[in-house]
């Protein structure tokens, strides 16, 4: 509010500027008055609803009998009063008066009211897994959100419609491709990672009719490294894309086209790239589909035992070594295969499973010592079963790449980063120090 003070004290014509801490109801409603917007009976009307109000209010969230729920619905009341009208008048005090000349003090609580109702029944995150199926607000949320500053609100519905369109716009990519929702929600998917994927795979295979899970992708992918398919230097986008879904996935073409380079590139072996906690995973949902991985290996199985039919006995799969089983004890998960791997490659007694110590133990031993990688893949080569070791190697170097920087950060000094990788990658006993 600037305050123009002419008095002699002031030294003429001095203009101060200062902070108006004022709710915008009140402001609204002390505009009217000076400039006769705001007639004597609306205020009088106004005088005597707001006592009913508050009782209602304390009513809602606690009780009316007692002195601090009603002082506080009183600033429950004033807040989505003000609330509705400056979302209504964008902040003009004119309009935010006619609005109170216009309508009762209760219905412009009530419309605040709605308004934080509205905002609370947006999604508050992106994954699947947590989307509200109540359809009713919380009334804690209210109570929470009745006390917010309008700045707040402002930044919040942002935030939630944000999400609410990438959402949207994953159902579609979905629905088109035949995914049911349930799948999504089962395996707690991002709507980002949907999006993404949506758009990667209509430029992978624009004609599918089905979501890709992870096989029916790596068959498309070496399929197209065979064949020399370039990278886009645009990515085509699906027909009949709605306006709201359009304007979602332009935010993730860029990182879409960098990614189609990358998984050209021979150097990634498709099972690497396509492990469950790797990150293209995080980023890309791939639909689960047990049955396919299952079809796909008893394929494999069948290929690899025909062409062993026609081999010298000296030409077959060599078997994983008693040092491989021994150490392993069974345990050919990636998890534990990592695990085993960065013990070879850190110089430290040989397991499959770490406790909490002794993972930190390990990181501060890699990054005084360093590590020597290639330990691992020399015991790969040397105890692995001969039919799995492209794919033990291709794991072993995509871990290493991406771990690398976090497991050497001199400046993660408590370990907070390495051990969260090793977490999630590793197996690492859950409260085990």
């Amino acid at each position: 509010m600037s305050v123009s003070d002419s008095s002699p004290a002031a030294g003429g014509a001095t203009a101060l500027s200062l902070h108006d801490g004022r709710p915008f109801f009140e402001k609204a409603l002390v505009h009217g008055i000076r400039h006769g917007i705001v007639p004597a009976e609306r205020v009088e009307a106004i005088a005597a609803d707001a006592p009913k109000g508050m009782v209602q209010i304390a009513r809602y969230f606690g009780t009316e009998f007692l002195r601090p729920d009603l002082e506080r619905a009183r600033e429950r009341m004033v807040n989505l009063v003000s609330l509705d009208l400056l979302e209504d008048s964008g902040g003009d005090l004119d309009r935010a008066a006619q609005s109170l000349r216009e309508h009762s003090f209760l219905s412009r609580s009530k419309a605040g009211s709605d308004r934080l109702r509205r905002l609370i029944a947006l999604p508050q995150s992106s994954n699947f897994g947590f989307l509200s199926t109540t359809g009713e607000p919380d009334v804690q949320q209210l109570s929470v959100w009745s006390l917010r500053s309008h700045a707040e609100y402002r930044a919040e519905l942002e935030r939630r419609t944000g999400i609410a369109a990438a959402i949207g716009a994953a159902r579609w990519f979905a629905e088109r491709l035949d995914l049911d929702e349930g799948a999504l929600e089962a395996a707690g998917a991002e709507a980002e990672a949907v999006v993404r994927m949506g758009l990667l795979w209509h430029w992978m295979h624009p004609a599918a009719e089905a979501w890709p899970h992870a096989v029916s992708f790596e068959k498309r992918l070496s399929a197209m490294r065979r064949k020399g398919i370039p990278a886009p230097s645009r990515l085509p986008l699906p027909a009949g894309m709605p306006a709201g879904v359009a304007a979602v996935a332009d935010g993730h073409v860029a990182a879409v086209l960098a990614d189609a380079a990358r998984i050209l590139d021979a150097a990634t072996a498709p099972r690497a790239l396509l492990r469950p906690m790797g990150s293209f995973r995080a980023r890309y949902f791939l639909e689960d589909d047990p049955l396919a991985e299952v079809d796909d290996y008893h394929q494999g199985l069948d290929a690899l035992l025909e062409a062993g039919d026609d081999a010298d006995a000296e030409s077959a799969p060599a078997p994983a070594s008693r040092t491989w089983e021994r150490l392993t004890q069974g345990h050919e998960d990636e998890h534990s295969l990592l695990t085993l791997f960065l013990c070879l490659a850190a110089g430290v007694p040989r397991k499959t499973v770490l406790t909490e110590k002794a993972a930190a133990s390990l990181v501060r031993r890699v990054r005084r010592h360093g590590w020597q990688p290639e330990l691992a893949e020399e015991f790969i080569r040397a105890h692995a079963a001969s039919a799995r070791q492209g794919s033990y190697l291709a794991l072993w170097k995509s871990f290493v790449d991406e771990s690398a920087a976090t497991l050497l950060n001199h400046r993660d000094e408590r370990l907070e980063e390495a051990r969260a990788l090793l977490r999630r990658e590793c197996h690492v006993a859950d409260g085990v120090d």
